[in-house]
C-alpha cells in the first residue's frame, strides 16, 4: 500500500490507537497533520517519530467537535501541504455509566467528541475533496455501536450513529471519487484494557473466537488499507477488526 504524496490527517493522534494509525500511514508514504487536544508534547513526541520515518508533519491542536477549531485544522493542511487526500476520524472518550446514573453531561460529552466530530472534521474537508474529485475518509466505530453494550448507552449511540454517517455520505460523495467507510474495532489491548482485572479480561477472552485481544496495529493496518487505491471501490462499508466477534 502506497500513499506516498498524499496528505492525511488524524485526529485524536498523540497518543493510543491514532498515534499507530498517523505513524502507520506515515510509514507508507503519507505526509501526516496530527491533532490532538490539551498538553501538545505527546503530538510533539509523534511528530518526531513521523521525522524519523523521513516524512513531512503538522501538528494541530484542537477540540474535535468545535466546528471554528477543526475549520482551521483543515485550512491550515491545505495552506501548508495544498489539499487534504484521507481523513481518519479517530478521536473518542468513553464515560461508562448505567443510563439511571447517566449525567447529560456524559452523554452530551461523548456524543460531541464520537459523534458530532465527525459530522465537524468530514463537511471541513469534503469540499476540497469535492473539488480535487478524490479522497478517503475513514471513521471509528464499534462493535459496540452495532451490538450495544450495558453501561455504554452513550457510546454506543454515537458509534450507532457514526455508522449511520458513513453509509449516508458515502452515497452522497462517491460519485465525486471519494470513498467513506467505518471500521469497527473489537477489544484492543490499550491502556483502558490494561487496567482491567486478571477475571474481566478472562472474560472478555471468552467473547472473541480467535481468543486474544486486538492491538492498535491491527487497526491501523485496517485504516491504511481502507486508505489506500487498493480500497477504491469500497464505500459505505464497515469492517469489523474484533477477532470473530461478528458484533455479537
Amino acid at each position: 500500500m502506497d500513499l506516498t504524496n498524499k496528505v492525511a490527517i488524524v485526529t485524536g493522534s498523540g497518543r493510543g490507537i491514532g498515534k499507530t494509525i498517523a505513524l502507520k500511514l506515515a510509514g507508507a508514504g503519507a505526509t501526516i497533520v496530527i491533532n490532538d487536544i490539551g498538553d501538545p508534547s505527546s503530538a510533539e513526541g509523534v511528530a518526531q517519530e513521523i521525522k524519523a520515518l523521513k516524512r513531512d508533519s503538522l501538528v494541530v491542536m484542537g477540540d474535535v467537535s468545535s466546528t471554528e477549531d477543526m475549520n482551521k485544522m483543515v485550512e491550515s493542511a491545505v495552506t501548508k501541504f495544498g489539499k487534504v487526500d484521507i481523513l481518519v476520524n479517530n478521536a473518542g472518550i468513553t464515560r461508562d455509566h448505567l443510563l439511571i446514573r447517566m449525567s447529560d453531561d456524559d452523554w452530551d460529552k461523548v456524543i460531541a467528541v464520537n459523534l458530532r466530530s465527525v459530522f465537524v472534521c468530514t463537511r471541513a474537508v469534503l469540499k476540497h475533496m469535492t473539488r480535487q474529485r478524490s479522497g478517503r475518509i475513514i471513521s471509528m466505530a464499534s462493535v459496540v455501536g452495532i451490538a450495544g453494550n450495558a453501561g455504554q448507552a452513550n457510546y454506543a449511540a454515537s458509534k450507532a450513529g457514526v455508522i449511520g454517517f458513513t453509509k449516508s455520505i458515502a452515497k452522497e460523495v462517491a460519485s465525486r471519487g471519494i470513498t467513506v467507510n467505518a471500521i469497527a474495532p473489537g477489544f484492543i489491548d490499550t491502556q483502558m484494557t490494561q487496567h482491567l482485572d486478571e477475571k474481566w479480561k478472562e472474560e472478555l477472552l471468552k467473547r472473541i473466537p480467535a481468543g486474544v485481544l486486538g492491538t492498535p496495529q491491527d487497526v491501523a493496518e485496517a485504516v491504511a488499507f481502507l486508505a489506500s487505491d487498493e480500497a477504491k471501490y469500497i464505500t459505505g462499508h464497515v469492517l469489523n477488526v474484533d477477532g470473530g466477534m461478528g458484533g455479537i
